[in-house]
């Protein structure tokens, strides 16, 4: 995977995955696993009121594999909210849907139209885990509850499930790429 090949390539990626959203079996099956991302949200497993381990945004995973990074970053927003909606745990912060969107945009950036590979798996969840786990959501954290000591106990709960959400998304990704439509 070269990097810099990579991000040249994603102005194309972006204007391919915009036509996705014009298209109503990419909007179904985007909204199918939304749902499966919203479902598997119910069971995350709270470690404290502001830390949690859930795997939900594997199905953001194969929603960018499968439909761009645009049209899975809308669909973060919407699961965020939904996720919010039916289990709210803790006062409403819309900035955590820019989370949310982040992530569909990194899933989709990394996956569509790509082969799977471990090292893409992994460079796109390091991402996810730095820019998003650790910097954004610290901050949210930092601004909601006035407290910097968020950002030690994400970075130990991140670095231990990194392994398995790399896991977890790599054959969840392999698997899709059998199964799931090729657009």
């Amino acid at each position: 995977m070269n990097a810099l090949r990579e991000i040249k390539q994603l102005p194309e990626t972006l204007k391919t995955s915009a036509k996705e959203l014009k298209n109503v079996k990419s909007l179904c099956g985007t909204a199918m696993l939304t749902a499966l991302n919203v479902v598997a949200g119910m069971f995350s497993i709270p470690l404290t009121p502001t830390l949690k381990i859930g795997f939900s945004s594997v199905f953001a995973g194969l929603s960018g594999m499968v439909y761009g990074p645009l049209l899975t970053g809308f669909a973060g927003i919407i699961a965020d909210n939904l996720k919010y909606i039916l289990r709210p745990d803790g006062p409403y912060f819309p900035f955590f849907g820019i989370n949310e969107f982040l992530t569909g945009m990194i899933y989709g950036a990394f996956f569509y139209k790509k082969k799977i590979t471990l090292p893409r798996v992994i460079a796109a969840r390091a991402c996810i885990t730095v820019l998003i786990n650790l910097i954004l959501t610290s901050l949210w954290l930092n601004i909601m509850y006035q407290s910097p000591l968020f950002t030690m106990v994400r970075l130990v709960k991140n670095i231990v499930l990194f392994p398995v959400d790399v896991a977890v998304l790599y054959f969840l990704l392999k698997a899709g790429e059998k199964i799931l439509p090729k657009q």
